[in-house]
């Protein structure tokens, strides 16, 4: 008999019999099924995983990203005229002058910082200030730029901007006012006593981080040193760079334009334990569903040596008909593959829908359970993200293709290496 091509189209034939065989003519098509949705549903899990791993990751790093500096520039600590020691920036305009020349750098902001509590009526609140300037104000993304917001930012110089979180607990809105109580206040001969201003909340942000919005509070610039006394002074630089993932390189050249001893704090230093756990915990994960993918793919071996089983006398017919060991070992591999393969696809397309509809599905869930399954103070963002990337949805199928193909070959190579008399001794 001469010899055929490779998955020749009678080999696709007999495997799509075989696949198709009900149990009662010696077929395995339960079997099938339970292999066909078990790699389905690992492949979906896997891709919702990575989908949302990403989605969580990247939300995560835009809220840092987007309301606060790449980079904060500090002066080092020395002491001042009054033998105070202190890490006040005399020349902040110089400084933020100088280093916007730096290549790279997109902003330069002074600030003043401060904690203080904020007051209205029985309710009070912790609550961060930051003095800024109007016009460095609107060039920070998430504030300038919200998920939402109320009241105009165009009024910023005549009251305060707060997050909100902070209206919410403190039960304001828009065109109300709030206090600020600073301990550090005015200087008198008998001590310190406390400071205690008014100002109309003109702008209300929700910045989509929830530390943010239920702490931050903007204060404009010059008030903000007359209300901390910072006469003179700014306390720091916000720098923003246009490579926040290289903010490293840019340290050394930016403390040099300071020109003056400094230190530097980046948003890595910020945040950088959450995101190397988050890296730990998605490489866990892939490594977890990647068993799961495994064990789902190990379903198509059993079902393929019961196959092989049912059909040792369609074995030993087809081989002393001529068929060599390597077409008997195509047909069963293709059993298989064919199983991995439609169970791949489907898993693609489960996958892909649920995570592009993430928050519909998520809305279910929430409503089912009567609500609070996510919570933004722990999370710190208000929504689960998912975000598909073509790598991770290529890994995803590689995966499960790659072990589908895998585990066939030991069943297949069984069935290829059987003996044609033994199967029809007793036939």
């Amino acid at each position: 008999m001469a010899r055929t091509a490779p998955f020749s189209r009678y080999e696709w034939m007999i495997a799509w019999r075989y696949l198709r065989a009900r149990r009662a003519e010696g077929g395995v098509s339960t079997m099938t099924w339970i292999s066909l949705i078990g790699i389905t549903l690992a492949v979906a899990a896997l891709i919702i995983t990575l989908a949302v791993r990403t989605g969580f990751r990247d939300e995560f790093v835009d809220t840092i990203l987007g309301a606060n500096s790449h980079v904060t520039v500090y002066k080092q600590t020395h002491v001042n005229e009054i033998g105070q020691v202190t890490r006040e920036i005399r020349d902040f305009e110089g400084w933020a002058n100088r280093i916007a020349r730096v290549p790279g750098v997109t902003r330069t902001a002074p600030l003043i910082k401060g904690q203080v509590m904020a007051n209205k009526g029985q309710a009070n609140a912790g609550v961060e200030v930051f003095g800024t300037f109007y016009d460095d104000l609107l060039t920070i993304p998430r504030i300038a730029e919200p998920e939402s917001h109320m009241g105009d930012i165009s009024q910023f110089e005549k009251g305060v901007a707060i997050g909100s979180g902070v209206a919410q607990e403190l039960g304001v809105t828009a065109g109300d006012k709030i206090k600020l109580i600073s301990p550090n206040g005015v200087k008198t001969a008998f001590g310190t006593s406390p400071r205690v201003n008014v100002y109309e909340v003109t702008y209300i942000f929700t910045a989509g981080r929830w530390d943010i919005d239920r702490t931050r509070v903007y204060l404009p610039f010059e008030e903000a040193q007359s209300f901390f006394n910072r006469e003179g002074t700014a306390d720091e630089i916000e720098v923003m760079v246009e490579d926040p993932e290289g903010v490293d390189d840019m340290l050394l050249p930016v403390m040099e334009a300071a020109q003056e001893p400094s230190t530097t704090w980046t948003w890595r230093d910020r945040s950088g334990a959450f995101l190397r756990a988050l890296d730990m915990e998605d490489n866990v994960m892939f490594i977890i569903l990647s068993v799961l993918v495994l064990i789902a793919s190990m379903n198509i071996t059993s079902g393929l040596i019961m196959l092989v089983k049912n059909k040792g006398r369609d074995i030993g017919i087809l081989r002393t008909m001529g068929l060599t060991e390597g077409a008997v070992l195509r047909i069963f591999f293709l059993c298989g593959s064919l199983t991995g393969v439609v169970g791949t696809i489907a898993g693609v397309i489960l996958g892909c829908l649920f995570a592009i509809n993430i928050d519909s599905v998520f809305s279910f869930v929430n409503w089912l359970s009567g609500g609070g399954v996510w919570d933004p103070s722990i999370r710190g963002i208000y929504r689960l993200p998912a975000k598909l990337e073509f790598w991770d949805v290529f890994s995803a199928v590689a995966l499960s293709l790659s072990l589908s193909f895998i585990v066939t070959l030991f069943p297949a190579r069984k069935a290829a290496r059987m003996n044609p008399v033994e199967a029809l001794r007793y036939e």
